[in-house]
């Protein structure tokens, strides 16, 4: 047998023959968010999973302030395969184990699911490859007042940098907000890298991405932070990929009105009056339509079998949405980091 495509679905397409070539013989297995043979076979903007690749050992990952597994999708289909989970938020955890329990049971059976990271003997953590962190962002965002590293969430990063020191992978991607370049006038960008470069010795390439660039309807840009422990390893992020996958009248299937109206809000007596764009309610076929966790999850790029538990209610779905990242950003740039890697081990 030459190869043999698998569908989501389970529909799939032979090519050459089979000839007592059982299942779990098959060389390559692609995987997708298609649901038809057809979608896998002609998509060519989806990045698909190779396993048993001859000659080549999968490259694990351990996914950090993992929330709902935007990292775990990205990686999963850049062919890594995830070793490790740290999430805090218990019903983050469960829509999480919800959507990947089945395509990784062995990371949850061998209880290398946790939730708080601080607490974590990082010598205990299986080895890996490429640490993955969409590190709190609230202490350096609007939301968070800047507080940053005088925060607790924001001294987060220094669990980072102690699993880094003592398992020294061969990569990271740190994930965080725009306003980190420029919180405390720069100096909290600047002790990060230094702290990366100095003391742990890893090389450095910081770029604000915006999920606009690889096909989402939102802008919704984010500092991604990539470095390598072997410094002579040259990293170049993948080009925008610009053109829209699919707009809002495809996020809410209906004729989306580009006009969003204001509303007038006011508090108590005395306090003033706003008027703002009302950018979570949209007009949809002639009617107010409000942004809810399905058209979330579409914007944020998350494939179409991803989905909330019956247990997560909307409000706490829409909370762990607006914590969670642009599934294809991540992908592209997590794919470039396992080209990378692949494309150095070879060399050696």
């Amino acid at each position: 047998m030459d190869f043999i495509i698998v569908a989501k679905n389970g529909s799939h397409s032979v090519l050459g023959e089979l000839q007592n070539t059982k299942l779990s013989d098959i060389e390559y297995i692609a995987e997708g968010s298609q649901t038809s043979l057809f979608d896998l076979l002609v998509d060519s903007t989806n990045v698909y999973s190779y396993k048993n690749k001859p000659n080549q050992k999968t490259l694990r990952f351990i996914d950090l302030f993992a929330g709902i597994g935007g990292f775990h999708t990205a990686f999963h289909n850049a062919g890594a395969e995830c070793v490790f989970v740290s999430e805090w938020d218990e019903l983050a955890q469960k829509t999480y184990r919800h959507n990947f329990y089945k395509m990784s049971p062995d990371l949850f059976d061998s209880g290398n699911v946790i939730g708080d990271i601080t607490k974590v003997d990082p010598k205990k953590i299986p080895d890996f490859d490429i640490l993955t962190a969409g590190f709190p962002c609230q202490p350096f965002s609007q939301a968070g007042f800047k507080k940053g590293f005088a925060e607790t969430r924001g001294t987060l990063f220094f669990d980072i940098v102690k699993i880094i020191k003592e398992k020294k992978p061969k990569a990271f991607f740190l994930e965080n907000v725009r306003g980190l370049f420029k919180h405390d006038n720069g100096k909290t960008f600047k002790t990060i890298q230094r702290i990366i470069t100095e003391d742990l010795g890893y090389s450095f390439f910081p770029k604000i991405i915006k999920a606009s660039d690889f096909g989402l309807p939102q802008h919704r840009p984010r500092l991604f932070m990539i470095g390598f422990k072997d410094k002579s390893i040259n990293f170049e992020f993948p080009e925008p990929v610009k053109k829209l996958r699919y707009d809002m009248s495809d996020v809410f299937g209906g004729k989306c009105d580009k006009k969003i109206g204001f509303t007038l809000r006011v508090g108590g007596r005395g306090s003033k009056i706003s008027d703002r764009r009302n950018w979570d309610a949209y007009q949809v076929n002639g009617k107010i339509v409000q942004l809810g966790p399905k058209e979330g999850l579409k914007m944020q790029g998350f494939p179409d079998w991803f989905e909330f538990p019956p247990t997560i209610s909307k409000a706490q779905s829409m909370k762990q949405l607006g914590n969670s990242v642009a599934v294809p950003a991540i992908q592209a740039v997590a794919q470039a980091v396992v080209n990378t890697l692949e494309k150095y081990e070879k060399r050696k």
